[in-house]
């Protein structure tokens, strides 16, 4: 998506003060169970899954840390730096645009579910495809940003659960 399409998409989201604040609620919300998600999947490992427990640390702490040095090497602008976007969220951040972190850690995190149980990961694959989803629709990240971040910790995280 171009800048003038981003703009003018971000231009009538932010026109409807209901849309803006579902959207907002929307990032939050799906943030929050792919984080609080992963905690209770640590602890499960914990209790019951001890033999997996290394694995569900390890390897989206590979990605979180790999990923956010790549951010702060190649430090791309955020869509609000660069043009009229205004983001939905409250964001002053400068730079590290690409790759997103919430997106590449969701994207890990729905593997690292999927590697304990199927069915749950796929069910956070889907979250983790809205987390990508409202990141652009909140102003916050280029499309670039969220189909990388998809990518590399999608990629990573099979290599990682399944390969290696």
């Amino acid at each position: 998506m171009d800048s003038g399409k981003y703009e003018v998409l971000n231009a009538r989201l932010r026109a409807d003060d209901r849309k803006a604040r579902l959207l907002k609620a929307a990032d939050q919300v799906s943030t929050g169970i792919v984080y609080f998600g992963y905690i209770g999947l640590v602890i499960y490992c914990l209790i019951k899954r001890r033999d997996s427990l290394l694995h569900v640390l390890a390897v989206p702490a590979a990605v979180y840390l790999s990923g956010s040095l790549l951010r702060k090497m190649i430090n791309e602008a955020r869509p609000y730096e660069v043009s009229q976007v205004r983001p939905l969220i409250d964001k002053d951040t400068k730079g590290k645009s690409f790759p997103s972190r919430h997106v590449f850690s969701s994207a890990v995190i729905a593997l690292a579910f999927f590697y304990i149980c199927r069915p749950l990961g796929l069910a956070m694959a889907v979250l983790a495809l809205l987390v990508a989803a409202l990141r652009v629709l909140t102003g916050v990240h280029w499309m670039r940003d969220v189909v990388f971040g998809l990518l590399y910790g999608g990629l990573i995280g099979f290599l990682g659960f399944f390969v290696l």
